[in-house]
């Protein structure tokens, strides 16, 4: 997937129906914004949802603030996904214990939470389309 010449970011949920397409999609149009090229992408630490479209919750509430769902679909994290990838950012600690026993050692330095990047936020991502619309309101940037 990377070329190397271009920075990458996999964004990793359990399912890869809701939070990580979500955040892909926020950090697409962020990267954007910035005049960043990068590679974004994201995956799930299951294949129960491949092929499938983002969430219609997490749509229609990310379209609402104007974030671009387009071309994503779901995806099992595969093997090559740990070398392609410069940082692989998963939404919660369970998450990242399962990227850890799947990802080779010489790649484990690449695997981060998330939410590790953002001061003053839990470092949990929590799922949105279980939350109240209240709660999962304050979620989004």
């Amino acid at each position: 997937m990377n070329n190397k010449s271009q920075p990458s970011v996999l964004m990793v949920c359990m399912g890869n129906i809701c939070r990580s397409p979500t955040a892909e999609a926020v950090l697409r149009q962020q990267a954007t914004r910035a005049g960043v090229n990068i590679i974004i992408d994201s995956a799930g630490t299951i294949g129960y949802h491949r092929g499938a479209m983002p969430d219609q919750r997490a749509r229609v509430t990310g379209e609402s603030r104007g974030y671009d769902f387009s071309g994503i679909t779901a995806r099992q994290v595969r093997a090559d996904d740990f070398l392609a990838f410069d940082l692989i950012l998963a939404a919660d600690h369970s998450n990242l214990a399962d990227l850890k026993a799947l990802c080779p050692p010489e790649y484990q330095h690449k695997l981060k939470l998330l939410l590790s990047y953002h001061e003053g936020r839990s470092r949990k991502c929590r799922i949105p389309i279980t939350m109240k619309k209240r709660a999962s309101n304050e979620y989004w940037i």
